[in-house]
């Protein structure tokens, strides 16, 4: 992992299985997150990666030496673990999980007794338990004890049904293509959609952690098959789930990608219609498209730093009932203030039945942006010099420095520059009402930043 003093990344602890994440160190961070809890009752479940019952053994290992009781689920979503941790009233929770990496990854992710993931404070103290080795290790009487505990996923699904009006989505008999990525999001999602009236028609639905059928994160290169399998049954709507299945890309039924933003908007102009004057709370990557709809249908937004942890965590700060990310997770606070796959899906197919429109239609009524991506190479010593310098350039502009620097400007265009909390590059997400302008914004601004760079 990282040669300086950190631990978690911006969500959970994540490296190679057995290069970077071994079970060596998994014991050390067992060890260092009982040791933050103190001989609790903590819930520990996986994913679908080969590396995850591993891991999850190693860890075991280090939280019942210091007399934490640990309650094994096996292979979960990651939301319904957090739902099971909230539910079961637990401590907490520990979740194997390296989310949208490849297959090669793994990670650790800690919960907190609600279900969210814990702080960024919190991680903090695991970190200075882990890296000072201040392990309170229990006498060999007060081991903690191994113990199982079944059937969290089918209380998660039938959570769900709560949130949402199952009869009027089985009245419409919608057909759903479901790519679960060959992980967990198929060990739920396709039973939940056809217990709630619709057709499912499964791809890469068998669990296999090599990830056979595509890459884990659900990005547009990659959900061709997925594309194409609506287009050729005729489906009314498809989701491809990320590896945990908490993040969720949804395709209509012509066969086109809509990323999160769009999605997104659509669940939060129907909530804001039920709930007026509510806030929302977005990371600063967020499209204008949310601002433009929390503004039309009379919603305030409280913009944070990229990150779900983030998102959550200022959610339950200021008892926000909705949150949502460009990528495809959305927080849906009267279930759980998490990001949730499959809760995302019961909520569209509920706004598809209440409108009685298809999900190309509800699309099409919102303002459209194009969005377009770059980076520039940077070393990690050298962002916090080209930030100043950016943000001394443009500071006179309509201008947020919550995470980064994004620019607003008169003509609804926008542009993000960030450093990179993984790699050593400036990332740049610009969008405007043109194709040709939102290009030209990543041109100009990776221009700036490269002569910038060359000053520090």
């Amino acid at each position: 992992m990282s040669t300086s003093k950190k631990l978690f990344g911006t969500n959970g602890v994540r490296g190679l299985a057995n290069v970077e994440l071994t079970p060596d160190m998994a014991v050390k961070i067992g060890l260092a997150i009982g040791t933050f809890f103190g001989k609790k009752n903590l819930l520990l479940g996986y994913d679908a990666r080969t590396s995850g019952p591993m891991l999850a053994k190693a860890v075991t290992s280090g939280l019942t030496a210091t007399g934490c009781n640990v309650y094994f689920v096996g292979m979960g979503p990651t939301p319904s673990l957090q739902f099971a941790v909230k539910n079961h009233k637990m401590d907490g929770g520990i979740i194997i999980t390296a989310s949208h990496n490849p297959a090669e990854y793994n990670g650790i992710k800690v919960i907190w007794n609600d279900g969210i993931e814990t702080s960024h404070e919190q991680e903090t103290e695991i970190e200075k338990i882990y890296f000072n080795n201040k392990i309170s290790f229990a006498p060999w009487d007060k081991l903690g004890e191994l113990k199982e505990l079944s059937d969290v996923n089918d209380e998660y699904a039938s959570a769900i049904k709560t949130h949402v009006d199952i009869e009027k989505i089985a009245k419409k008999h919608f057909h759903i293509v479901i790519d679960a990525a060959n992980s967990v999001g198929g060990l739920i999602t396709p039973y939940l959609m056809r217990e709630i009236g619709c057709k499912v028609t499964s791809i890469n639905a068998n669990v296999d952690g090599t990830f056979p059928g595509r890459q884990p994160e659900p990005r547009p290169e990659s959900l061709g098959d997925l594309a194409a399998t609506i287009k050729a049954i005729g489906a009314d709507i498809g989701v491809a789930f990320d590896g945990d299945a908490d993040r969720s890309i949804f395709v209509d039924e012509n066969g086109e990608i809509h990323m999160g933003d769009k999605t997104f908007a659509i669940i939060l102009k129907q909530f804001l219609l039920k709930n007026k004057g509510a806030t929302i709370v977005t990371p600063v990557s967020s499209s204008t498209l949310i601002k433009d709809t929390a503004d039309a249908y009379g919603g305030k937004i409280e913009w944070t730093k990229v990150g779900s942890v983030t998102v959550s965590q200022k959610m339950k700060e200021i008892n926000s009932k909705l949150g949502g990310e460009e990528n495809g997770g959305v927080f849906y606070g009267p279930h759980q203030a998490v990001r949730d796959g499959a809760m995302t899906t019961a909520l569209l197919l509920e706004i598809m039945a209440e409108t009685g429109k298809k999900l190309s239609e509800l699309v099409a009524e919102q303002p459209q942006y194009f969005i377009e991506k770059g980076k520039i190479e940077c070393p990690d010593e050298k962002k916090a010099a080209l930030q100043t310098k950016i943000y001394e350039q443009v500071k006179n502009e309509n201008v947020s420095t919550i995470d980064g620097v994004k620019i607003w400007f008169n003509d609804k265009s926008a542009i993000l520059i960030r450093a990179s909390g993984t790699e050593p590059v400036y990332r740049l997400y610009a969008e405007a009402k043109k194709k040709e302008k939102a290009l030209e914004l990543v041109k100009e601004y990776s221009s700036r930043l490269k002569e910038l760079l060359q000053t520090i």
